[in-house]
This record gives C-alpha cells, structure tokens and sequence, in this order.
C-alpha cells in the first residue's frame, strides 16, 4: 500500500497541508479537536514523515559517505561497522560505497555521494589511486573528509595503524626465530602503506645486520593471483627464502596456497607473517602468526576525526592506531 503524505491527510480532512504539518509537529495554531483527528488519521494510514524531505528543506541529510575498496573483504567490513555504529549514535547514517580497489570506481563514488548531499565522507582509498584531487576537492566545496587504514601524503585527516613499526616487529621476529632470507610481500609501491611496512622491514634487517636482498622483496597489485605468483617466483629462486611476511589478507592466503604447491611445511620450511583478523587466524592451518590491526579502534576515532569537523573543527590530525604482533603456529 502506497505510503500516504501530508497532503492526503489534508484533502481527506478538507484542510490546509500547514495545518496538519503543525499538527503532527506538535506546534499550536491547531484546535485541540482537529488536532486529534490528524493524529488518528495519519496513525491509522501508517503516516511516516519523509527524511529526504526535511533534509531538503533544512538543508541537511544527517547522513555520511563511506568508500572502501571491498566490502566483502574482513577487515574493511570490521572498520565500517564500527564507523556505521559510532555515526548512528550521534543520529547519522551511512552510505556504504565500493570502489573495487580501482580509482576511477573511486572517483565515481565520491561524485554520486556529493550529488547524495552527505554531509561528510570517510575513505580508503584504491590501491590504484596516485592523484588525490579528487579527495582534496571535497574540502575545497566544504565537505568534511577523513582517510582510514590508507594514508597518503595530502593535508586531509587520516586514521591508520603503526605500519612502519609494525613491520619491523615481525620482522624482528622471525629473525629472532633464525631466519635468514626474509621475504617482503607487499601492495603497489604507490601506496603509502606499503612504504611504510617496506621501510619497517627493511629498517630491521638493518638493525640486524642482515642484507637487504632486493630479489626478496615483491611490491605489486593487491590480488590473490598477483600473490600467488609472486610467491611461487619467491619459492622458486635458486636460494628461496625461509621466512615471509605477507602485508595484506589476500597475500597471506595466496602465501600459503604457494607454499603448500611446493610441497613445502609452514614453519618448517617457510615461517609466515601476516597482517589479518585473529579469527581468520584461527580457522587457517597451521594457525597464522599475525599483525593485529584495532579495526574497532581505527572505525572509531575515523568517525570521531569525521564528526569533529562536521562540528567545526578544521584541524587536520594524523591519528595511529597501535598494532600488536600475535604469534601462533606458523612462526618457529
């Protein structure tokens, strides 16, 4: 049944559509007997007063934007409820856009969130992306923005983890295990967050006195197949490495797939490092060694960053999220 509007409710009373907006807003200017039969009326049709409406007339949606490369994927899906969580207690909600990790997606959702009229965007961006005007220009028109999980250097806010440290950490550890031909799998070397990490692992092999070997070091597209391969290459050179870590959720996945096609044993053979959930650990066999990354936290302070600037603060802040190193079953 079709929702029924203010203005039925008028012509079926034979009265003025401001008499029965005031009378459903509580406001005077509406005898008390009329009063009662607007309200019996619109309860009776199931009237619901239309948001889109009120956000045109009052010029505000109460609504944020959120980008993400993909949805689907665990750790993003972590952060964005969290944001969606945080918002909905300040009376917001979200509108939920992916860009398939590829930056003219990208840009493509933040021109259908602008013509949405959010009121502010928080996002990720795409492993592809290198040119943000895009995400610079939401400031220029006013609209306030926040990065997550993925920095890059623009004067935007941004949330993140201690990626360069984090690095060297598991870095640090394997070695401390005994290994001796560390392997770096990681995203594009666009992405901030794989410089960072980059630089993390290289800055412990460094403090360790231990080469830096510019074979074992693979930086290219985000992909289950692209990690595959890249592994696969990594098993295969004539002195392969005995120690990986893999930056990213898909890289861990496709590190093990590598793996286990050579016959190979996780740690025996190849200790593993990865950056993922602690509940993905815990269903992989052997049990990953892991970064764990506070999506609760990050989702939490982005949405805080966010709704700062929607109240007026301009203030362009740089927050780290503290990542822990979380051992299991495939570090020695």
């Amino acid at each position: 049944m079709k929702r029924i509007s203010q203005r039925e409710i008028a012509n079926l009373l034979g009265v003025n559509v401001s008499t029965v907006s005031r009378a459903l807003r509580g406001l005077e200017g509406v005898s008390s007997e009329l009063r009662q039969q607007i309200l019996a009326l619109a309860k009776d049709k199931g009237y619901r007063p239309n948001p889109f409406a009120v956000s045109l007339r009052y010029d505000t949606t109460r609504t944020i934007g959120v980008v993400v490369p993909d949805i689907s994927f665990n750790h993003f899906a972590h952060i964005v409820k969290r944001i969606e969580a945080e918002a909905r207690k300040e009376g917001y909600m979200c509108i939920i856009t992916d860009s398939d990790d590829k930056y003219e997606t990208e840009k493509s959702c933040l021109e259908l969130l602008i013509n949405m009229h959010v009121e502010g965007v928080i996002i990720c961006p795409s492993q592809e992306t290198t040119d943000f005007a895009h995400i610079q220009r939401l400031r220029k028109i006013n609209v306030p923005v926040v990065l997550f999980d993925r920095d890059a250097d623009i004067d935007i806010s941004s949330v993140v983890i201690n990626d360069a440290d984090s690095a060297r950490q598991a870095t640090k550890t394997l070695i401390d295990g005994g290994a001796k031909r560390i392997a770096f799998l990681g995203g594009p070397n666009r992405v901030k967050q794989t410089i960072e990490r980059k630089h993390g692992y290289i800055e412990a092999l460094r403090e360790s006195n231990m080469p830096i070997i510019k074979e074992l070091v693979k930086c290219n597209y985000i992909s289950f197949n692209s990690g595959l391969s890249d592994t696969l290459e990594l098993l295969d050179l004539p002195e392969p490495p005995d120690a990986i870590i893999a930056t990213h959720g898909l890289l861990v996945g496709s590190a093990m797939r590598a793996i286990d096609s050579r016959g190979l044993r996780i740690p025996d053979d190849v200790a593993l490092i990865g950056y993922m959930s602690d509940w993905v650990s815990d269903v992989m066999s052997p049990r990953m060694s892991f970064v764990k990354q506070n999506q609760r936290e990050m989702g939490t302070k982005a949405f805080k960053l966010l709704f700062d600037q929607l109240n007026g603060d301009n203030c362009v802040q740089h927050v780290i999220v503290k990542a822990r190193l979380e051992l299991r079953d495939s570090t020695k």
